[in-house]
Order: C-alpha cells, then sequence, then structure tokens
C-alpha cells in the first residue's frame, strides 16, 4: 500500500488538512505500507517555500513523517508528455472562449433550467477559425474530452459511486498561460508514483470521476479511493473566540500532538473519541470501514477537553525538556492535575518563586473581597518556622483557625489569593514550601 498527502504551499495547514494526513499516514502504516509527501506547488503565483517548510514543520510536530516527498514544480516533464498522449488520442482539445463568454454561457444554461456543463463548442470549430483566433494572438485551454458512459467505483467509505460522464464537464487541464490544473498533473503523479489508495475529502467524488477517465486515457492503474465525509464546527468554523484552525495557532495555544492526532483519528468514526499516548496505539485501532458517510458536527472545546485529559497523563519525563530550568517532578505532579497544557506550568512556577508581587499575581476572584488585611497580618505573624514540608500549611491553617476564629472559605481563601493571586489550583500544602516563609510573609503583608 502507498498513501499520499498532497497539499498546496499557498497557506497554512489547518484541521481539515491535517486529519486527511494523519488518515493517509494510519492507513498505510496498519498496512506496513508508505506513506508519501507530495507538494502540489504548480501554482507558480501562489505557491510560497515558506508554506513549504511549514508543512513539514506541522507533519513533524505530529510525528507524521513521509517516507517520500515530491514536488510537482519538479515533475513538469511527465505532465506534459501525458498532454501530448492525450492530444494524439484525441481526448485533449483546444478551446478558445474567454473567461467572460463562459460565464455567459452558464448563465444562459441556468436561466433555461440547464445544467451548466460545458457545450463543447470549440470541437466544431473550422481552421478557418482556428486561424483566426491565433492572428487574434488569443490563447487556447485545453479540456479533457470526457467518453460518455457510466464511471462507476466502489468507494472504500461512501459505497458504490456512479456517475453518467454526460452530466460532467468536459475539464480544463491546461490554463491558457499553459500552467496545469489540479487534476492532470495529480492523475500522472499518482500513477507514476504507484499510489495505491487516495483517501481525501468528499469534495472530491467528482474529481474522482473524472480521473478514473484520465488513468484509463493514459494507461494507469486505478487505485482504491476513500472518501472521508468532512467535519464541521458547530458554528460552521472556528470563530476568533474559540482560536484558530491552523495547526500553527493549536501548538501555539498549548494543544498536544497526541491530543490532536486522538481527536482527529476517530471524529466520523464509530470509534468512541478517546485520549491515546502513542500513534502507535492510533495505528492498532485503524480500521477505514469504521468511518461513516456523514458530516461530522464537533466543537473545538472538544480537543482542548482531551489535551486536558492528556496532560494529566504525562509523566515528568516526558515534559521535563519544555519545564523552567529547576522545575522538579514532584513539582510537576503537583501541578499538572489542575493545568490544561504544559506551557501553564511554567505560570505556577512563577508564582512560587516571583520576588515581585506583581509579576506572581494573576487577577484575583471577585471572592477575594473575603481578604482583610488584619487577618493576613494576623496570618503572616504565626507563620511556622522553616524548613517546611508538605504537612506546614495545615499545621498553620489550624493555628490561624485558633487565632482569629475563621473556618472554611473565609480562613482559607484569601490567604490563597493573598499568596498565589488565584482563587483555584493545585493544592496549597505542595505549593507553600515551594513559596518560601519570607516570600510569604511578602505577600501577606502587601
Amino acid at each position: 500500500m502507498r498513501t499520499r498527502f498532497a497539499p498546496s504551499p499557498t497557506g497554512r495547514l489547518h484541521i481539515g488538512n491535517i486529519r486527511t494526513a494523519l488518515l493517509c499516514w494510519l492507513y498505510a502504516r496498519k498496512a506496513g505500507g508508505e506513506f508519501l509527501l507530495r507538494l502540489d506547488d504548480t501554482d507558480s503565483e501562489r505557491s510560497r517555500e515558506e508554506y513549504v517548510e511549514a508543512i513539514r514543520e506541522d507533519l513533524q510536530w505530529l510525528g507524521l513523517n513521509p517516507d517520500r516527498e515530491v514536488r510537482q514544480s519538479a515533475r513538469v516533464l511527465h505532465y506534459d508528455a501525458a498532454v501530448e498522449k492525450l492530444k494524439n488520442a484525441g481526448r485533449l482539445y483546444a478551446c478558445y472562449e474567454t473567461e467572460t463568454e463562459l460565464e455567459t454561457k452558464r448563465k444562459m444554461q441556468l436561466a433555461l433550467g440547464k445544467p451548466p456543463i460545458y457545450d463543447r463548442e470549440s470541437l466544431r470549430l473550422t481552421d478557418k477559425q482556428k486561424a483566426q483566433f491565433a492572428a487574434e494572438a488569443r490563447k487556447p485551454h485545453w479540456r479533457f474530452r470526457l467518453e460518455d458512459g457510466a464511471i462507476v467505483w466502489h468507494d472504500e467509505i461512501q459505497g458504490a459511486r456512479h456517475f453518467e460522464a454526460r452530466n460532467l464537464s468536459d475539464p480544463i487541464l491546461v490554463r491558457e498561460n499553459g500552467e496545469y490544473t489540479y487534476m492532470l498533473p495529480s492523475a500522472v503523479d499518482d500513477m507514476e508514483l504507484g499510489i495505491t489508495h487516495v483517501l481525501r475529502g468528499e469534495d472530491h467524488i467528482s474529481n474522482t470521476a473524472i480521473q478514473i477517465q484520465l488513468f484509463e486515457a493514459l494507461g494507469g492503474a486505478i487505485p482504491a479511493f476513500a472518501h472521508n465525509a468532512l467535519i464541521k464546527t458547530k458554528e460552521g468554523k472556528l470563530s476568533k473566540r474559540k482560536g484558530s484552525s491552523t495547526i500553527a495557532d493549536l501548538r501555539t495555544q498549548g494543544i498536544e500532538p497526541m491530543a490532536l492526532c486522538s481527536f482527529l483519528a476517530k471524529v466520523g468514526s464509530a470509534d468512541a473519541i478517546e485520549v491515546r499516548h502513542s500513534l502507535k496505539e492510533l495505528v492498532a485501532e485503524f480500521s477505514i470501514a469504521k468511518f461513516g458517510k456523514s458530516q461530522t458536527m464537533y466543537d473545538v472545546e472538544d480537543i482542548a477537553r482531551l489535551n486536558e485529559k492528556l496532560v494529566h497523563d504525562l509523566p515528568f519525563e516526558a515534559v521535563q525538556a519544555r519545564l523552567p530550568e529547576g522545575m522538579d517532578a514532584p513539582f510537576w505532579e503537583t501541578v499538572r492535575g489542575n493545568i490544561v497544557s504544559v506551557s501553564e506550568a511554567a505560570e505556577w512556577w512563577a508564582i512560587c518563586h516571583s520576588d515581585h508581587r506583581e509579576e506572581s499575581h494573576a487577577a484575583v476572584d471577585p471572592s477575594a473581597s473575603l481578604q482583610d488585611d488584619n487577618f493576613l497580618a494576623q496570618s503572616a505573624m504565626i507563620l511556622p518556622p522553616e524548613p517546611w514540608d508538605s504537612a506546614t500549611w495545615n499545621i498553620w491553617m489550624d493555628a490561624v483557625k485558633n487565632t482569629t476564629d475563621r473556618k472554611g472559605k473565609e480562613l482559607f481563601m484569601p490567604i490563597r489569593c493573598a499568596l498565589t493571586g488565584r482563587d483555584h489550583g493545585p493544592e496549597m500544602k505542595v505549593l507553600l514550601p515551594y513559596i518560601g516563609r519570607a516570600r510569604a510573609i511578602r505577600r501577606l503583608n502587601a
């Protein structure tokens, strides 16, 4: 088996792109096959090298390393040869209509209640008419002539698919400027690179019908096809409030690679969406037969919830390189159950170790109105001497309770807020020794 992920380097990868890449990677790995990265960079105006690097970076971050990479811009001679073969076979013909003329035709057809299918008028042009266009320096675009008849295949997700060629427009394969549209290079590459399974979004189904005839006309083997149903957020698209769908932005927001992979490998399938800690687990559970035909609606917060569960399970060794210098395993194990991303551990480390109140204190919840300067000053005066351990907090709270007659939330919440600037978080009995006596007294008296 050999699959391929074929993005165009015209922008950053988003969740939809990566879902396709992940499913192609899992499909190949489950069968012991190969996964190719094909960069569809024939659009010279929009393709950017910075996006090529970004695609590689995103795949590497997720662990979806390709076995091979090819670029369409390096294979133009292969497409030129295919064009000549199609011309010689009478399957590629020159068309001279401008975009304005084609749009006028489409509007007239729609007004008459007819489908906007190209009428093949250029096939009826005389040599004289063609010479006149040439004299006007009008350059043609080239269309692939579809052969009448049924185009059928068994889709590994969608099931039996059937198109009548007469209901499809002859597609443009070569533009007036000589550049190729998506259709021809994709088919040529799938043939020549030995792609056995094409997995892509259901929005490509009509393209598949056309490409099947292209494969036949060029004498290539037709791969198996699987068109996965699209996924959409409940809002239709990601909102600014909920963040961006680009992989780079999700990474910046603290999403872990396996949280994203765990979600995308299961959404739209019969499997429950649960945290997995390795791609190996996802490979073992993968089956293309588990995916359904229906579009799936989801909330982007589903990914955040998975991420939180994953972070709570991460051992110190897995995150040590991303933690602040000096943070030890006990501190990580203390805070990880109260954070949603690894980067938040650094915030708690700063809260415990900063000598400047404005650096260590976040905005305090309205419940901090419980604070009373005299109460905090009294609490500071009866702080136990160091050294401190995990028992110090309870010893201190008992002493404060006996001295002030406060209890419950009125007792501990003002002290927590004064010491951390937060009304929630890891247990104070573990944080207090990291804060230290001198720092605690300064904060209580502040």
